[in-house]
């Protein structure tokens, strides 16, 4: 009779699951091009973090759309829902040379907002994704670097 150790059981089966959460996170943004992190913070503090890192990047800060108080003035019910909207010219607009199509999805924009469980959550649309919707296949350096600036934007508010 062999005898596993529970602890490898264990690191094993953790190990598992992370790789499986990469793929689900990989097969979601494939799937429909969102990506979403779960914040640790409030709306607001998590929209306030994500402002202070686009400005310490010297990323341009387009705005902040606090489409709740939108909502809630016409009349909506609208639980607690912001877009910020920032962006690098000099590299966005590289994808609107290639596709004058890919303007509909620069600047970027992260939508943070509190879900019927009260988390909070930051979505975003995929680089990867954009890249196959404009069939934009001449700007892979630049699509990465997207990729990894958004990262570097929303790494400050993961639980």
């Amino acid at each position: 009779m062999m005898k596993v150790s529970y602890a490898r059981l264990s690191a094993a089966w953790i190990t598992a699951m992370a790789v499986l959460a990469q793929v689900s996170t990989a097969e979601a943004a494939e799937r429909d091009g969102v990506v979403t992190v779960k914040s640790r913070y409030s709306v607001s503090e998590t929209v306030n973090r994500i402002k202070d890192s686009v400005e310490d990047k010297g990323i341009t800060l387009f705005g902040d759309i606090d489409q709740a108080k939108l909502g809630n003035a016409a009349g909506n019910e609208v639980p607690p829902s912001r877009l910020v909207v920032f962006g690098n010219p000099a590299l966005g607009t590289t994808f609107i040379t290639a596709n004058p199509l890919a303007g509909l999805d620069w600047p970027v924009r992260v939508l943070v907002y509190r879900s019927k469980d009260g988390s909070v959550y930051a979505a975003y649309t995929d680089f990867g994704w954009i890249a196959k919707r404009h069939r934009i296949s001449s700007r892979d350096r630049e699509f990465a670097m997207a990729s990894q600036v958004i990262e570097a934007v929303t790494a400050i508010i993961k639980e």
